[in-house]
């Protein structure tokens, strides 16, 4: 099955990547990589991630990865990323549902 990233979750990689940039350019690409890296084994068992906890629904889940949150929506075909964000936050629930779109 195929793993497809949003516009909304590559946003996310991109602005995880500056600001940790900021201190260390060489690690902010090995981590995002690294959070790739994580976001791509949902590939060979989909229901690794839990149900995301301000949603509920069965085919929306999130993988923990570090401190981050890397939510995604199971498809009959693929796997969408929808978004990825830092685990102390909140789900914004307007950018999921943008994102299904």
């Amino acid at each position: 099955m195929k793993l497809l990233w949003t516009k909304e979750a590559l946003i996310r990689l991109q602005e995880i990547e500056e600001y940790i940039s900021r201190d260390n350019p060489i690690v902010a690409i090995e981590f995002v990589d690294k959070l790739i890296s994580a976001a791509e084994t949902i590939t060979a068992n989909p229901e690794k991630g839990r149900i995301v906890p301000e949603l509920s629904l069965e085919n929306i889940r999130e993988l923990l990865f570090r401190n981050y949150r890397i939510v995604y929506l199971i498809k009959k075909n693929s796997f969408n990323i929808l978004t990825v964000f830092e685990g102390h936050q909140l789900l914004k629930k307007e950018e999921i549902f943008k994102s299904k779109n």
